[in-house]
């Protein structure tokens, strides 16, 4: 693959608040020629939403403005193109936050694409009246009517259609709303091989979405949240990861030179089974996935080949995220000592139903569990009965109304002083809304979808 064609492309950032160092390491080595900022998960887009509903001006990631005023600098004197879905619910403001950074460094000229019209809650009534039901893909029901009222948020998950269509437009930052987090890979890809979504290209499309999928989450392929911690090399030094991109499909995984870390076939194959439903039909914007097709093999220390990747045409409809206000939850923490830690803690759980009970309290679900004893595993886990060191009694309660949740804190504050002794009290302790997601898909000619580019001289 010397000879041919290839184009570099790093992981920047897989969430809002992931650690920063391996971004600017990246952007400082020179190795990659665009970076990808995936800072969005499912209801982030209802968070985003509720605060651009307090404040026309707010609703993206906050993130983005120390980032670029870091990186930027550093991006642009080593050629490096950053595409990010950090402008969230308000990419258009994001980008004029962005460009007041520019000035401020004296940046400029530089060109930034605004890619928005991921938001269809403006018009959902519409495409309901031209017929089109969203029905929940999880639970089955077939349409909205029981939240019509209370929905927060309704984003649909782009592709890069409109990311290639402004790194053509010579775009040297693009910041996007809610496209899919591989779309901020797929996107210079086909703009870098000239590709466009015609039948010719759909293996290298899903080739481009497979490798976009491994490296999109960053440092969970380079050795984090795996199976291969025993072995990662300096992990507090992790590398975020690299994919070296050829004009035939195949790829190359890899990671900052030097970086702490590890990428092994084990640590690809781990993130291709991750957030996956179907590994044959990985459904995403701009193509499908057949991620039992490929092959991976150790081309050398933090290197893997990924070949034979294919996959299927581009479906007619996208995933859409509604976000619904949906009750609250009351929490509570208090955590007991030894001797006797695990009858103190039972003791107390009784102590806390038998208080619900006298107030009448309508729980949606109730949760009562045994940190250190069975909080992960839940029912699964057998509660032996010996003298823990500590144990710690999590209270959670679903509720339809704010008051009812706000007596499940209460209540468990009282512990501090009535429960056994040595009772302490830790957090949270608090009351919150709870937003729900309703998964649907949408069609993909209803939404409109939308893009500009910023000159900032």
């Amino acid at each position: 693959m010397k000879d041919m064609k290839k184009v570099v492309i790093g992981s920047g950032s897989a969430f809002w608040g992931d650690i920063f160092e391996p971004a600017l390491e990246m952007a400082q080595s020179g190795e990659v020629q665009y970076m990808g900022f995936d800072h969005l998960a499912e209801l982030t887009m209802a968070i985003l939403n509720r605060m651009k509903a307090k404040n026309p001006e707010a609703g993206y990631i906050p993130d983005i403005i120390a980032w670029t005023k870091r990186l930027l600098p550093v991006t642009q004197k080593n050629g490096i193109k950053m595409i990010t879905n950090g402008g969230g619910a308000n990419p258009v403001q994001a980008a004029l936050e962005v460009t007041k950074v520019i000035k401020e460094l004296n940046l400029a000229p530089m060109k930034l694409g605004v890619v928005s019209g991921d938001d269809i809650l403006p018009y959902i009534n519409d495409i309901r009246a031209q017929g089109w039901k969203f029905k929940n893909m999880d639970t089955g029901e077939e349409d909205i009517d029981s939240i019509a009222d209370r929905i927060a948020a309704a984003n649909a998950y782009i592709g890069a259609d409109h990311i290639i269509k402004e790194l053509k437009n010579g775009a040297d930052m693009i910041i996007c709303g809610r496209v899919s987090d591989n779309a901020l890979y797929v996107g210079p890809i086909m703009h870098e091989f000239g590709w466009d979504f015609s039948d010719q290209y759909i293996d290298r499309i899903a080739a481009a979405v497979t490798v976009g999928h491994i490296i999109e989450c960053s440092a969970c392929v380079s050795g984090g949240m795996s199976n291969m911690w025993k072995v990662s090399e300096r992990p507090w030094d992790i590398g975020f990861p690299i994919a070296e991109f050829y004009e035939n499909g195949d790829a190359v995984i890899t990671k900052t030179s030097g970086s702490g870390g590890i990428v092994n076939s084990w640590t690809v194959k781990e993130h291709l089974l991750y957030e996956i439903i179907d590994p044959a039909n990985y459904l995403m914007p701009d193509g499908i996935g057949d991620f039992t097709a490929l092959k991976l093999q150790d081309e050398a220390r933090n290197r893997v080949k990924v070949t034979e990747m294919k996959g299927k045409k581009r479906p007619d409809t996208l995933k859409v995220c509604i976000g619904f206000k949906d009750g609250f939850i009351g929490e509570g923490l208090i955590y007991f000592p030894s001797p006797d830690a695990l009858a103190k803690a039972q003791w107390a759980e009784k102590w806390l139903r038998e208080r619900f009970k006298k107030l009448g309290i309508n729980f949606r679900e109730l949760r009562i569990d045994y940190m250190g004893v069975n909080m992960l595993h839940g029912e699964a886990a057998e509660v032996e009965d010996r003298d823990y060191n500590e144990v710690g009694l999590r209270i959670a309660g679903r509720t339809h109304t704010y008051k009812e949740a706000e007596a499940v804190r209460r209540e468990a504050t009282h512990l501090w002083t009535m429960g056994p002794v040595g009772s302490s009290f830790g957090v949270p302790m608090n009351v919150r809304s709870v937003i729900a997601l309703w998964p649907s898909l949408v069609p993909r000619d209803a939404v409109k979808i939308e893009s500009q580019l910023m000159e900032v001289s």
